[in-house]
């Protein structure tokens, strides 16, 4: 600590004496300082504004990125714009990289297993997972989203099926991943999408009430939401679907639902 404090007592001088030389003309430039006491002595010493720039930022770098997604974005909407033959591969690929859904569960799976812990997307409070139980989870394949009995089956609308089960019922996810959709859709209600790491998504839909959030990271058998109850109150039901990439399946095939 001693080096350090003559080191700066040394500069502190030296500016000092620069400023106190005549004729010399003194750029202003904003400074900031840091101050610090030792022996009951105060200590401050200044800093230029140079000292604030990070070293990995260059400006050159960052203008040329943003007029070269500028360029891009140009380029794209002149694509779409223009009617030739010639673009009709180039506007499908485009097309079709748009409506592509982001992994989100994959590359946080990935991140987890890459760095030791969770990707977080927003800053939601997470649980520490046991490894072991995760492992054994996700051995068992997948979990059943409640116990009830098939009232539509999956011909009736290429979709998904209606489950009956009891009242007021919990529906949970059948494995982890992340929430990408919970809101109301016209045709269903209440949903939930939730996109797991195989690239498949479980849809959760007329659904009474929605116990998670878009973005939130869910573990296996975690609550959802719960049934709507029907007229009389004594069963509810709730819609379910299974997608993988971009074909919906049917459930029945995938898990076990009576």
């Amino acid at each position: 600590m001693g080096n350090r404090t003559n080191d700066i007592r040394r500069e502190i001088e030296k500016r000092r004496k620069t400023k106190a030389i005549p004729g010399k003309k003194q750029v202003s430039s904003p400074v900031s300082s840091l101050e610090w006491k030792e022996d009951d002595e105060t200590f401050v010493y200044e800093t230029g504004p140079s000292d604030h720039i990070h070293p990995l930022f260059k400006k050159e770098v960052f203008i040329f990125k943003i007029l070269a997604s500028a360029i891009l974005v140009l380029a794209v909407a002149i694509m779409f714009k223009t009617n030739s033959p010639v673009f009709n591969q180039s506007r499908a690929f485009v097309s079709s990289t748009m409506k592509s859904e982001f992994q989100f569960a994959a590359i946080s799976n990935w991140y987890e297993k890459q760095f030791g812990k969770p990707l977080a997307f927003l800053p939601f409070k997470l649980q520490q997972k046991e490894p072991v139980q995760q492992a054994n989870a996700d051995k068992q394949g997948y979990a059943i989203p409640a116990s009830g009995k098939v009232l539509t089956h999956f011909s009736s609308d290429g979709r998904g099926i209606m489950i009956q089960t009891k009242n007021n019922a919990d529906v949970e996810a059948v494995n982890g991943g992340t929430v990408i959709f919970a809101g109301k859709k016209a045709d269903l209600g209440n949903t939930v999408i939730i996109q797991h790491p195989d690239s498949t998504e479980s849809w959760y839909a007329n659904l009474k009430t929605i116990n998670v959030s878009e973005y939130e990271q869910v573990d296996k058998e975690k609550k959802v939401g719960t049934v709507t109850n029907n007229a009389k109150r004594d069963k509810g039901e709730f819609y379910f679907a299974f997608k993988k990439g971009n074909k919906f399946v049917d459930p029945q095939q995938v898990m076990h639902i009576d």
